[in-house]
């Protein structure tokens, strides 16, 4: 079992180049299936989920490779149309596969998707669109089957939530179909446009990514192109949480602040000191940081609920209380118990969380029950005082490109204990 071993108390400073996104790499690689030839996609992280998309393509048939941050994927007959149960439950976003090789072979055959625990998130907007794009779709035993018999055609697609997951699986079903697809109420984040971005550059025809509605026009094929990944948005969050909960001064470089503007005005909002240069953010924590009044998780331009966890291990230690709502999953205060091991003061009623900031925060043996809540425990054991051991890493590696190498380059006292 691999733990990360944790020396608090260590003011972080520096710069560093932010990874690329995670949530977007996903539905990137998903993409590349549509576009004939070799794809190229640059910035690509090396994560776990990134590793496992990449082997759910080899298993369709597609060629794919990893070699320093670039996936090279070649289509050249793939395909393949059925999905492994093993693969489908390493990660929630294998999800997204179900659009793009509908998009490709006219029919998909897969399992519901795993991932982190993080309470109900059912796929059902995403069944119920690709039915109204022509899909039929039948589940036997937890297996999915979905065949077009008069292929992919164009709808007009009302959402009943901004879905970030559904928005992709109906623009990457949708691409090489026959006719125009309307999706409103589509979500709105940054990887949804850098997904539009990709799909446009192999030859697509997608406008208004970005925005509530979204329209593609069917286009009869795509050809592969050289890509880069946009930077993480939620790992820049959690480098900004960790200055705050050292004190320290990071130089974010590689990001858009705009993209991370909910997150950024709570850190101003207790007191920090954040500059917006182009394609990077500046955070000074060097005052005592004070409580927020409330945060509301929503989706984008709202606060992210990616960010939650990672924003409450920095207000555990600010001066008075603050109020976190989670409108976004069920169960994401999985993180609060191991705080609370480290001596933080927070309690949880349903969707709601109070923590009473207090004067500081204590080395602990904690567990990371998932993604965000671990990068949360990192966090806070970062400005703790004594050693702290994260177990659990493999929810990290997740989403984080070897974190004790990138918190270790800021000066943190950190490292990998393995057995």
């Amino acid at each position: 079992m691999q733990r990360l071993i944790i020396k608090g108390g260590k003011r972080l400073c520096g710069e560093i180049k932010v990874q690329g996104a995670k949530n977007s790499a996903l539905p990137l690689l998903a993409g590349c299936l549509l576009a004939e030839g070799r794809t190229v996609l640059t910035r690509c992280p090396e994560l776990s989920d990134v590793f496992t998309a990449c082997r759910i393509l080899n298993e369709l048939g597609c060629k794919c490779s990893f070699r320093d941050n670039t996936a090279v994927t070649d289509t050249s007959g793939a395909e393949g149309f059925c999905i492994s149960e093993a693969l489908m439950r390493e990660m929630r976003s294998s999800i997204v596969f179900m659009g793009a090789v509908l998009g490709r072979t006219g029919k998909c055959e897969l399992s519901y998707p795993g991932g982190c625990e993080l309470g109900p998130r059912p796929i059902d907007m995403h069944i119920t669109a690709l039915r109204q794009l022509g899909v039929k779709i039948s589940e036997e035993h937890g297996r999915i089957s979905c065949v077009c018999p008069k292929g992919i055609r164009g709808a007009v697609i009302d959402l009943p939530f901004p879905s970030v997951g559904a928005t992709e699986n109906i623009m990457l079903a949708a691409v090489c179909g026959e006719g125009e697809t309307l999706i409103r109420n589509a979500a709105r984040e940054p990887e949804i446009r850098d997904l539009a971005a990709l799909l446009n550059r192999c030859g697509a025809d997608i406008r208004g990514a970005g925005c509530s509605t979204i329209r593609i026009n069917g286009v009869k094929s795509l050809h592969g192109c050289e890509y880069e990944v946009m930077p993480d948005r939620i790992a820049a969050a959690t480098y900004m949480a960790a200055a705050a909960t050292t004190g320290g001064e990071l130089g974010l470089l590689g990001v858009n602040c705009e993209d991370v503007r909910a997150v950024t005005a709570v850190f101003e909002e207790m007191g920090a000191a954040v500059y917006c240069p182009e394609n990077s953010i500046f955070i000074s924590c060097a005052r005592p940081l004070r409580a927020v009044r409330m945060i509301r998780t929503m989706p984008y331009p709202g606060f992210p609920t990616d960010a939650q966890a990672v924003v409450m291990a920095a207000l555990a230690t600010a001066r008075g209380s603050s109020m976190i709502a989670e409108n976004i999953f069920e169960c994401r205060y999985r993180h609060v118990d191991e705080l609370v091991r480290m001596g933080a003061d927070i309690k949880t009623s349903g969707r709601t969380a109070v923590i009473q900031g207090v004067s500081r925060l204590y080395g602990a043996n904690v567990m990371a029950h998932e993604l965000r809540g671990g990068a949360a425990l990192v966090a806070a054991a970062l400005g703790a005082e004594g050693m702290t051991a994260v177990s659990g890493v493999q929810y990290i590696d997740r989403g984080y490109e070897q974190i004790e190498r990138a918190f270790g380059s800021l000066g943190a006292d950190i490292r990998r204990a393995f057995g």
